[in-house]
């Protein structure tokens, strides 16, 4: 995949959840042609966007919307998030960070994630997650990183 400066790593946390502040970045690059659309607009709203706008209880098209109109920081936008959604519990985060973090190690993404993993010629990298085949497929290392381990 093609490294895009801008991008940030889905690890990043916003506020209480992680993932958040990537998709943001998304819909940006998207919006100003940043965006390679071969590798990222078929997804744009599915999969984990999606995932992360059903935890927050928005529309995607909503927040692409408000996100767009530009006068909102990431913690801002979470923050109108929540407004629209309801805020999430301490709980909620945790569960929803542990699963993000986690998904494709031992569940039912695991095959997907092999797949991945040999599209990218990337074996010899130590992916255990969905979140570390994105970071190493875009050049970042999360394992170097610790990227994990969540920092408030």
């Amino acid at each position: 995949m093609s490294i895009v400066s801008g991008l940030r790593s889905p690890y990043v946390k916003t506020g209480r959840i992680v993932y958040f502040a990537r998709m943001l970045d998304k819909i940006r690059l998207q919006h100003a042609g940043r965006l390679p659309a071969a590798e990222y607009a078929a997804n744009l709203g599915q999969g984990f966007d999606a995932r992360c706008c059903s935890l927050l209880r928005v529309g995607y098209d909503d927040l692409k919307t408000r996100t767009l109109a530009g006068d909102l920081s990431d913690a801002q936008l979470l923050a109108w998030a929540e407004e629209r959604g309801g805020r999430r519990t301490d709980e909620e985060c945790e569960v929803w960070n542990g699963f993000m973090m986690k998904r494709g190690w031992r569940d039912a993404a695991a095959d997907v994630l092999a797949r991945r993993i040999r599209e990218s010629a990337l074996e010899d990298k130590s992916i255990f997650t969905m979140f570390d085949y994105i970071d190493f497929d875009e050049g970042r290392d999360p394992v170097s990183a610790r990227a994990w381990e969540i920092r408030d």
